[in-house]
C-alpha cells in the first residue's frame, strides 16, 4: 500500500494535520507471542475474547459480518445525524470492502431452516437491519481473501497520508491553552509512539489539527488512562499524573455475548463465513458459518492405533447474539507500565435480566431451527439406529421450557466461541 512506512524509518519528531491512533491476517489459534495479529485475552469474569494488534484493528481478525445499524440506534443516540451523509458513508465503505456472492451449501440450508423456524420473511440480500432472514455483505472476497478497514486508506488522498506500521502509540501529548481568564482548555496536540526497535517518536498536529483515537473500545480507553485522563483516585493509585479528571473513562464496557452450538457434520462440508443471518423480533441475531477443525486423539484409540494424523472434522456453528447489551462492566489498568500490559476488562454479561431473557429466547429459537426438515441430513446415526445431532462442546438443554436450565446454558456457553480452548464430544438426543 502506498503511503505506508515502517516506523523505524520515520523521524523522531514530525508535524501532521491529523493523527489517528490504531491498535498494534489472521489465525486465532496461533500462540500469542506478543507479535501475532490477534491478542487473545480472558475478561475478569471469564469470557474468552480477542482484539487485533494489526493495521485495520479487529476488522482484520473478525468474521467479516457486514450489515447496517438499525434505525432505533440513530433515534435513541441523542445525536442529530445527517441521514444523507450517513447513507453516503455506508456506500463509501461498502463500495470498497464489502462483497456479495452466492451462499455456500451450508448457508443456503441454514437460511431455509431459519425460515422454517418462523424467522421471516425472506429478505433476500439486504444490508439494512430488518427483521427476518437475509443474506448479508462480507468483508471476505469469494476466494477467501479478507478486506479490512485499512483498505479504506486507499480511498484517501495518498499524497496527504503517512501510515506508520510496526509501531505502538504509548500516550497522548496534551497542552493547556488559556482562551480567557476564566476558562482553561485542554488540547491534544500529538502522540508519543515507539517503533519495533524500541525508539521513541513524537508526532504533533499543526494548528487546529486533530488527534483521533481509533484504537477500539479497549485500546482507546487504555490510552486515555495512560495519558492521565480518567478518575483521579484510580490514576493516583497507579502514580499516573492526572491531566484531566473524568470518572467515566473505562466505565460502561459492553460487548454483546455470543452463545454457540457446534454441530459435527457427518460428511465433508466446505468452509463458509457469515453471510446469512436471522433477525428476530425478540432482539436476537442468529448467525452461522462452517469450518474444518483438525482433531486428533490424544491417547491410544482402538480404531486409530497410531493416532498420528489428525482427522479433518467438518463443523457447523450456529450462534445467537443479543442486541445491545444493557449489561455493562469496566476497564482498569493494572500498572503504569505501558500499552503492552493489557488492562483488566469486565463485561458483566447477563447481569441485566433483560439481556438474560433475550438470550433464553434466542437459544430457544436455536432449538426450533434444529427441529426443521432442512437440518435432518446433518444428524448422525448411533449404534442403536437412533438419529440425533452430534455436538462439539455443549449441546442445547433438552428441557427448554425450564427457565433456569436455559439461563444456566446462556451463562456457561458464552465461553465457547468458534476457536475453542477446551472441547468435548457430546451426543445430544436432538
Amino acid at each position: 500500500m502506498k503511503s505506508v512506512y515502517n516506523a523505524t524509518d520515520l523521524p523522531a519528531k514530525e508535524l501532521y494535520e491529523v493523527f489517528s491512533t490504531n491498535g498494534t491476517l489472521t489465525n486465532l489459534v496461533q500462540e500469542d507471542n506478543g507479535k501475532t495479529p490477534a491478542q487473545r485475552f480472558r475478561s475478569e469474569d471469564g469470557v474468552a475474547n480477542a482484539r487485533g494488534r494489526i493495521l485495520g484493528g479487529s476488522s482484520m481478525i473478525n468474521i467479516g459480518f457486514c450489515s447496517r445499524a438499525e434505525d432505533k440506534f440513530y433515534r435513541e443516540s441523542g445525536i442529530p445525524w445527517d441521514k444523507d451523509l450517513v447513507q453516503k458513508a455506508y456506500q463509501w465503505v461498502e463500495e470498497t470492502i464489502v462483497f456479495q456472492y452466492n451462499l455456500s451449501i451450508w448457508l443456503s440450508i441454514l437460511k431455509q431452516a431459519l425460515l422454517e423456524a418462523a424467522v421471516g420473511p425472506d429478505n433476500g440480500f439486504n444490508l439494512n437491519h430488518i427483521v427476518g432472514t437475509k443474506a448479508i455483505g462480507s468483508t471476505f472476497y469469494e476466494k477467501g481473501r479478507r478486506h479490512g478497514a485499512l483498505e479504506l486508506l486507499n480511498r484517501g488522498e495518498l499524497k496527504n497520508l503517512q501510515v506508520a506500521v510496526e509501531a505502538s502509540v504509548e500516550g497522548i501529548i496534551f497542552s493547556n491553552s488559556l482562551p480567557s481568564k476564566d476558562q482553561v482548555t485542554l488540547t491534544a496536540i500529538g502522540v508519543i509512539y515507539s517503533d519495533s526497535k524500541g525508539r521513541t517518536h513524537q508526532a504533533f498536529v499543526r494548528n487546529k489539527g486533530e488527534v483521533i483515537l481509533s484504537a477500539g473500545a479497549i485500546g482507546s480507553r487504555q490510552l486515555l488512562l495512560l495519558s492521565g485522563v480518567g478518575s483521579v483516585p484510580d490514576l493516583s493509585s497507579l502514580q499516573i499524573p492526572v491531566v484531566h479528571h473524568n470518572p467515566y473513562v473505562g466505565k460502561f464496557m459492553a460487548d454483546n455475548p455470543c452463545n454457540n452450538i457446534n454441530i459435527v457434520v457427518p460428511f465433508a462440508l466446505d468452509p463458509s463465513v457469515v453471510q446469512a443471518v436471522g433477525i428476530t423480533s425478540e432482539f436476537n441475531y442468529v448467525e452461522t458459518l462452517s469450518y474444518n477443525l483438525p482433531f486428533s486423539f490424544p491417547i491410544y484409540f482402538g480404531l486409530f492405533p497410531n493416532a498420528i494424523s489428525p482427522l479433518n472434522t467438518s463443523l457447523a456453528t450456529i450462534a445467537v447474539k443479543i442486541q445491545g447489551p444493557l449489561s455493562s462492566g469496566s476497564l482498569r489498568l493494572t500498572s503504569f507500565s505501558g500499552v503492552r500490559a493489557g488492562p483488566i476488562v469486565r463485561f458483566n454479561n447477563f447481569n441485566n435480566p433483560i439481556d438474560l431473557a433475550r438470550c433464553v429466547k434466542g437459544v430457544r429459537k436455536d432449538g426450533d431451527v434444529l427441529k426443521t426438515e432442512a437440518l435432518e441430513p446433518f444428524k448422525t446415526r448411533d449404534l442403536q439406529g437412533r438419529e440425533s445431532f452430534m455436538f462439539l462442546g455443549p449441546s442445547l438443554p433438552k428441557n427448554q421450557p425450564n427457565e433456569s436450565e436455559m439461563e444456566r446454558f446462556c451463562r456457561a456457553s458464552q465461553n465457547f466461541g468458534i476457536t475453542m480452548e477446551v472441547a468435548w464430544w457430546e451426543g445430544s438426543g436432538w
